[in-house]
């Protein structure tokens, strides 16, 4: 699987974005399959951030972005999204799509960077006035 995000950027406080990630080469349709958006800030630890069984969307949350972003798929075309509202300044990182073949996805969304083989090279988002 390869991953390709977009989207990033710069915006104010409150404002919002939608990264994307493209995937090529292979998707599954078990549900042993998903993708999931982690973000990483300078001198911190890559954290999750939000990820989705592909079969049957699924979806789970880390609980500094419940209420405000969203993931979403478009199976038809690969892409996974990650919708983020009303950002604010604790929000600026890198953000990183990356899936997983992990049969956990057969349970659970898991939220750990070890579950994940597969990254995308990551999109640059500030949130700043």
């Amino acid at each position: 699987v390869q991953l390709q995000a977009s989207g990033g950027g710069l915006v104010q406080p409150g404002g919002s974005l939608r990264l994307s990630c493209a995937a090529s080469r292979y998707t599954s349709s078990g549900y042993n399959f998903g993708m999931g958006w982690f973000r990483q800030a300078p001198g911190k630890e890559r954290e999750f951030v939000a990820g989705m069984r592909w079969k049957d969307g699924l979806s789970h949350y880390s609980d500094f972005v419940k209420g405000r972003f969203t993931i979403s798929k478009d199976s038809a075309k690969n892409t996974a999204y990650l919708q983020m509202n009303s950002l604010n300044a604790e929000d600026t990182a890198v953000y990183y799509c990356a899936a997983s073949s992990s049969a956990l996805f057969v349970k659970m969304v898991p939220g750990s960077v070890k579950y994940y083989r597969y990254w995308g090279q990551g999109t640059q988002v500030t949130v700043s006035s």
